[in-house]
């Protein structure tokens, strides 16, 4: 099954998110900032990673723009920005910076991810 990094600084939401995950069949790893998250890529080599912006020390941004400038097949790993930020223009920010998909905390469900992830991972 797919391996999924989770890059949330939420302790709750992350450990809900990885139960979910891990209980649908997927192997899960988890940052909870995005020095750990860089630290993590190399050697993890993520299927999908899930990732908030509003990150402790390395915004998710840059986190994001770090992963898709690695050597492929790392940069061509599929990113879900999970976020709070919902102005049209961080979404147009996150997808010009090649995000999969961005979707607002307030408006999704861990089941929602789980769907995401499924159709990005199959």
């Amino acid at each position: 099954m797919a391996k999924i990094l989770i890059v949330e600084d939420d302790d709750f939401l992350r450990s809900l998110l990885s139960e979910r995950l891990e209980g649908s069949g997927y192997t899960v790893e988890q940052a909870e900032n995005g020095e750990r998250a860089l630290e993590l890529v190399p050697e993890f080599k993520p299927d999908l990673v899930l990732l908030d912006l509003l990150l402790p020390g390395i915004h998710g941004f840059e986190v994001l723009s770090w992963l898709k400038e690695l050597d492929k097949p790392l940069s061509d790993t599929p990113v879900i920005i999970l976020s709070n930020l919902g102005s049209e223009e961080d979404i147009k920010k996150g997808k010009a910076l090649g995000a999969e998909d961005y979707l607002v905390k307030a408006k999704f469900t861990p089941k929602d991810i789980i769907e995401k992830v499924e159709k990005m991972t199959n």
